[in-house]
């Protein structure tokens, strides 16, 4: 066969489209591979994987073009050619196998055309990828590093951090600007080695460095902007100022940034930059020993370190009664203690409102302001819209503040708004990319929608980042213990936490009786070994919040172990200590929930019931996606605790259904003991080869 001829033969038997159809087909794979697959976290080595696929199959697939037709008859060997005038019906064939060739290429050209086009008008959005395949770093992106302290009082690092603050927060103004949240960089070092390897974790171009010391009424600030990539130094300053001086200070570092990398200001940005906080400096230093002990007690959740920091904030605000930004960050302390710690009355809650919108009054345009009164809106009354409200305002103020998107990101989960949710969560992520709370939020979600890859690797990523990060190892315990019900599996998994955190390891915000063991020791209650569950949780004394929720859990494990009568007493005390909570704040759900397993320990069936229903309708799932759902699920468990099967049944199947995966999934069905009263039920059997919601939308 002569070249002439190979060249005919290969048009003959259709290689040269079949090829170009798979080509174009292989191409568009490709694109669903690298722009769909990360949004739903599958794995790179899958995805690499499916591209080296897609590749090897190019040549199989024009050997079989070459050796192999389509007819009507199948599959067949591509036989010769038949001469002029011979065997028509071969020839229609030859010439249809063409025509649906010419029909499928257009139709693949068109579908890859309009892809383009939609790529190339913002339709969907491109890959910003680098030639080398990197995740493209913006030009215009920046971190903040610790400012060293550099006085001879060590004390003064408070002040060192709080000058590192402000201009990050000023340069968050900048919508132009990438700016990386201050609890990713608070991980490193103030003038860290590698540089390179900062801007690769962080995601930024350029990094900030600086220096602080004060002492006599003066103080020094040093600071370079230094190009991460190269290592270039693209300015250095030195600032020997009053202290009373210092917003300029922090002023004309942020503007000289903002010029150094060109950044475009609006008017009010351009404002915003040179604006100070407060003209009072003893107010804005004892503003800034606040911040330092708020941000402790962000890390620690302590409640004494919340305390100091809302003494500081007083005393600051005592100093400067216009101080908006004190008096916005205390609102926000005020409902973080409210919401880990001590739940307040309406007069007080109304006392807190108050205080946040007096900072919105004062300033307006302060971003803080509006997430203070997002949080009360949020956190304390549930009134999700108003909250979404104040943290969008406090987005377009201040397009970097990860806060307010992360903030706004939860009240979206809380509507069941899930795939919104993720989204913000994920861009949370590009400006806070070493917090390890975000991936950790991040599987929680995955969980409570049964996606159990995805859970796994977000707690995993998250643990990566911070290794005894409890909320993280939660993430991936339920993973697997719910994915899959391997009791051993997570029985190892559990071994690999603090040994003083298992008590702690537990959504406290949630409302069925894992929560009100712990998720920790509830492992233990899952193999059985109610010894061990009992024994973590010992008997709690000190505080009696701390004593009620010790002895809580010590009745649900007992009603769970079976025996109840061994521990009247204690079972008693719990009933009265929660009963008085209770008598405090009437609507909790929580307190409804701990003590229904307290009546039923108590083998006060009916008041159990009627607790179990008064927490589920309070808080029913189209109210709140998150915590909905497990308090339905706590009735469902103490209907089935109560010998109702039918009921338990009935309201499993509404749960199974809904984003309760934390709690609920078929496989944990099938080990938990919570359900052996109902376990040889035909319709509870029948729940165990049924359906469960899996994702956001299915």
């Amino acid at each position: 066969m002569n070249i002439g001829s190979f060249f005919a033969e290969l048009k003959r038997r259709h290689v040269y489209k079949v090829g170009a159809a798979y080509a174009v087909a292989g191409w568009l794979v490709v694109q669903i591979v690298t722009q769909v697959f990360p949004i739903f976290e599958v794995s790179a080595v899958a995805q690499r994987i499916i591209v080296l696929i897609v590749v090897a199959g190019l040549p199989i697939t024009l050997i079989l073009s070459w050796l192999f037709d389509i007819t009507s008859e199948g599959i067949v060997l591509t036989g010769e050619l038949p001469v002029s005038g011979e065997a028509p019906k071969a020839r229609r064939e030859w010439r249809g196998i063409d025509r649906k060739l010419n029909y499928l290429l257009g139709a693949l050209l068109l579908v890859a055309i309009a892809y383009l086009a939609a790529e190339r008008f913002g339709l969907i959005a491109g890959s910003q990828k680098t030639s080398n395949g990197a995740t493209a770093i913006p030009a215009k992106s920046i971190a903040v590093l610790p400012f060293e302290n550099l006085s001879d009082e060590k004390s003064n690092a408070y002040f060192a951090d709080g000058i590192q603050d402000e201009i990050l927060t000023k340069l968050a103004s900048i919508a132009d600007l990438k700016v990386i949240s201050r609890i990713s960089t608070a991980k490193y070092k103030s003038k860290p080695e590698d540089l390179k390897t900062v801007s690769q974790q962080l995601g930024v171009a350029t990094v900030l460095e600086g220096s602080v010391q004060r002492a006599d009424g003066k103080v020094r600030v040093n600071v370079q902007l230094i190009d991460a990539r190269s290592d270039t130094h693209l300015w250095a300053r030195s600032y020997d100022r009053d202290i009373k001086d210092i917003f300029a200070v922090e002023s004309e570092v942020s503007q000289e940034i903002a010029d150094a990398l060109q950044a475009k200001l609006s008017p009010n940005e351009a404002d915003k930059l040179a604006a100070a906080p407060t003209h009072d400096p003893e107010a804005y230093d004892l503003f800034l020993k606040g911040e330092y002990e708020e941000h402790q007690a962000q890390a620690s959740r302590k409640l004494e370190t919340y305390d100091q920091a809302a003494t500081w904030y007083r005393q600051a605000i005592a100093r400067d009664p216009h101080f908006p930004l004190a008096i916005a960050r205390l609102a926000e302390n005020e409902v973080w203690r409210h919401w880990y710690f001590q739940h307040l009355n309406d007069a007080d809650l109304l006392k807190v409102k108050s205080t946040a919108e007096q900072a919105v009054a004062l300033a307006p345009e302060l971003a803080q302001g509006h997430i203070a009164l997002g949080l009360y809106y949020y956190l304390a009354r549930r009134q999700f819209d108003q909250a979404l409200g104040e943290f969008q305002r406090a987005q377009e103020l201040q397009p970097n503040n990860v806060q307010a998107l992360n903030y706004a990101a939860h009240v979206h989960r809380r509507q069941g708004q899930w795939q919104r949710h993720l989204s913000e969560l994920a861009k949370c992520e590009r400006l806070d990319p070493r917090d390890a709370l975000i991936p950790t939020q991040i599987g929680a979600s995955f969980c409570r929608l049964r996606m159990w890859e995805e859970a796994n690797r977000a707690g995993s990523r998250s643990v990566a980042l911070e290794p005894h990060n409890l909320s993280g190892m939660i993430d991936v315990l339920l993973s697997r213990l719910n994915g899959t019900g391997d009791i051993a599996k997570a029985k190892r998994t559990l071994a690999t936490f603090p040994a003083d955190s298992l008590i702690a390891v537990s959504y406290k915000f949630g409302g069925e009786v894992s929560n009100v063991i712990g998720q920790g020791p509830y492992v233990y209650v899952l193999m059985r070994d109610y010894a061990a569950a009992l024994e973590a949780w010992g008997k709690k004394s000190g505080t009696s919040t701390a004593e009620r929720d010790a002895l809580s859990a010590r009745a649900a494990i007992h009603v769970l172990a079976g025996d109840t009568s061994a521990a009247r007493d204690e079972i008693e005390r719990a009933h009265s200590l929660v009963e008085t909570s209770l008598r405090e704040q009437p609507d909790d759900p929580q307190f409804l929930v701990q003590l229904s397993w307290i009546d039923v320990a108590l083998q006060r069936n009916s008041e159990a019931l009627t607790l179990a229903r008064k927490a589920a309708e309070s808080m029913p799932p189209e109210k709140d996606a998150v915590e909905g759902p497990e308090f339905l699920a706590n009735l469902a468990e103490i209907e089935a605790r109560i010998g109702d099967a039918s009921g338990a049944v009935e309201t499993l199947r509404q749960v199974l259904l809904l984003p309760a995966g934390m709690v609920v999934s078929i496989e944990r069905l099938k080990i938990d003991p919570v359900w052996d009263p109902i376990r040889n039920d035909p319709g509870f059997q029948q729940l165990l080869v049924g359906k469960e919601l899996v994702g956001p939308n299915k």
